[in-house]
């Protein structure tokens, strides 16, 4: 979709639109979709919205996405706003009313409108400053609509002379617009007894920049020819395509482009008064690299407001940066890949060592690897052949180990991400492989009284008899996808698939057999599952009756309060079969006050 846009921008006014319409409709959807719906995006779509300009559509996917992923926080949210709108509403109808009659007064035409204000907004606010609701005061808002940008600063003067402006909240934005086209005067003051209102003055044209972003835009000459100072302000989207080459991991792609595309920025001069724009956290060497690669790559030192600093300076809004460069530079450093701030900067530094120093890059991404291997308790000799590393290199669209080592050197890789896919490779080889003379194996582990308890109702590679323990790390029960482990001395230890010990014992696999459940069994399974609820009186009673209503054994039980007013509630429960169990767990679920029920596992290390 992202590379689509890029070519053509009527592509993301469909997405944005089409996703606009899920989030209306997303009350039919399950849960599960809903939340996976909403939070692709909030993260995606909306900050997307948000780049192009298109707040009309921002601020209403935030909010309901918001809705799906924190109900009871936009719900309560939403009671607290609701409780003193009326006094909102008349501080806001009588400072329109001073407005007018004052703007009017020096032949200012002007309409004057409350801005209301979006739940999401609000929620980042508190979450930002870490105050309550009742703490953030500047919850009214007005929009000053005028005829031209000199009556832009005409309203704000009149303003200023009616209230008493807040330190530090003015924002010309009009002066120095921002990356998404958007342009404003913001300004904080003290109001009609005290309380502070927000104020936002602009253009009509403005507004509906800021409405609609490059919807307002959409400008083309004759012939097909754009708009220059259009096609500049858009030309973040032209990296898309330069980065889709780049990186051949899509996870990759969505990372950077939450990190440099949908990042907040920070606005700063060159010594000419250019502004250029860069992502929060951005340093001297990323402004050199926006000025051009070249420049970045022979960038020695910098200077910020005529002051020297060091490279690793991080930049804030209003900052005059100079380059200081070097015609005898060798290049980057590796070192700078752990400086900068932007994915853009660190993906130009990347290419320059893949293009410039490739034997160095190979060396360099080969020691990095082993290293990563031994960090993670494998023999580099053992996992790495030389087949399993071409196989791996063809995963991430490189034409073998060489271009692999090259690209962990230069850091078109992660030494992580290789070392997962071989880790993953080298598993199923492992896998593949029978353990030697199973079948005597199985007639050692067999008791002398083949019909013994000890085989909980468990077939060991089609046998029945075959002495078997039940893991108490995560305490299988039929119905349950298992695996066994032959011990040494012990039996058969018989685990849940997903069980985390068995998941991160890779060397073992050659002792890992295959395993059933028999179909007629009237073995009793301990199960432990915790129960998430609201610290109430009686809570406890009725969680515990769900389990008494279905005749099952309640072996023990604990509750534990937090300080949020919630509650765990243990519970160890005697089991004949998995349906049993989601019948107990569903019927609890429904309880009031629950929010959440799951199968606790009791530990995530030790013995197999």
């Amino acid at each position: 979709m992202f590379l689509a846009m890029a070519k053509d921008l009527r592509v993301v006014l469909i997405k944005l639109a089409d996703r606009l319409h899920n989030m209306r409709t997303l009350k039919y959807m399950p849960e599960y979709k809903q939340r996976r719906i909403a939070q692709e995006t909030l993260e995606i779509f909306a900050p997307l919205a948000h780049r192009l300009g298109i707040s009309s559509i921002k601020w209403e996917l935030e909010d309901r996405s918001f809705r799906y992923l924190e109900p009871e926080k936009y719900y309560e949210l939403g009671e607290k706003v609701k409780q003193k709108r009326r006094e909102r509403e008349q501080l806001v109808s009588e400072s329109i009313k001073i407005l007018t009659e004052r703007l009017g007064a020096v032949g200012v035409n002007a309409e004057i409108q409350g801005r209301p204000k979006h739940f999401y907004s609000i929620y980042k606010k508190m979450l930002k400053d870490n105050k309550e609701l009742g703490e953030i005061y500047d919850l009214s808002a007005i929009r000053i609509i005028v005829e031209t940008i000199k009556d832009c600063y005409g309203a704000l003067g009149i303003v200023h002379t009616l209230w008493k402006p807040l330190p530090g909240r003015f924002k010309d934005y009009i002066a120095m617009p921002k990356s998404n086209m958007y342009q404003s005067l913001h300004t904080t003051v003290i109001g009609i007894d005290g309380q502070p209102l927000e104020i936002q003055i602009r253009t009509l044209e403005m507004h509906r920049t800021s409405e609609y972003g490059i919807a307002a835009h959409w400008r083309y000459k004759e012939g097909g020819k754009a708009d220059k100072e259009f096609e500049q302000k858009l030309s973040w989207l032209r990296q898309l395509i330069e980065w889709q080459q780049d990186l051949k991991d899509p996870r990759e792609f969505i990372e950077r482009l939450k990190l440099d595309v949908f990042a907040d920025e920070v606005f700063v001069f060159t010594p000419r008064g250019d502004v250029i724009d860069l992502p929060a956290g951005s340093v001297p060497i990323d402004f050199a690299y926006r000025i051009h690669t070249d420049v970045g790559h022979r960038c020695v030192g910098a200077k910020v407001n005529g002051k020297i600093v060091p490279l690793e300076y991080k930049l804030v809004n209003g900052d005059i940066v100079e380059i200081i460069t070097s015609k005898q530079g060798n290049g980057p450093s590796r070192d700078r890949l752990n400086i900068v701030g932007s994915s853009d900067t660190r993906s130009k530094i990347r290419l320059w060592f893949k293009k410039e120093k490739r034997e160095d890059s190979v060396a360099k991404g080969r020691e990095l690897v082993e290293r990563e291997c031994k960090k993670l308790g494998y023999e580099w000799k053992e996992i790495a052949k030389n087949e399993r590393l071409n196989e791996v290199a063809k995963k991430f669209n490189l034409s073998g180990e060489e271009d692999m080592f090259a690209s962990l050197g230069f850091g078109g890789v992660t030494p992580h991400g290789v070392m997962t896919k071989l880790i993953e490779a080298y598993k199923r080889e492992l896998k593949s492989t029978v353990p030697p003379d199973i079948s005597q194996i199985l007639t050692q582990l067999k008791p002398k009284h083949s019909k013994s308890k000890a085989s909980h109702g468990i077939l060991v590679e089609g046998e029945s008899g075959v002495l078997v323990r039940l893991a108490k790390c995560c305490n299988p029960i039929p119905g349950d996808a298992i695996i066994g482990y032959i011990t040494k001395g012990r039996g058969v230890s018989v685990h849940r698939a997903d069980c985390s010990n068995i998941l991160n014992y890779p060397e073992e696999y050659e002792r890992m057999i295959e395993v059933a459940w028999e179909i007629s069994t009237d073995h009793v399974y301990k199960v432990t599952i915790e129960v998430l609820c609201m610290d109430r009186p009686g809570m406890l009673t009725d969680v515990m009756m769900v389990p008494s209503e279905t005749k099952t054994n309640i072996n023990f039980v604990n509750a534990r309060v937090h300080k949020n007013k919630t509650a765990t509630i243990t519970l160890s429960l005697e089991i004949k079969s998995l349906t049993q169990l989601e019948n107990i767990m569903t019927k609890t679920r429904r309880l009031k006050d629950v929010f959440s029920v799951y199968r606790a596992a009791q530990s995530t290390g030790g013995k197999i």
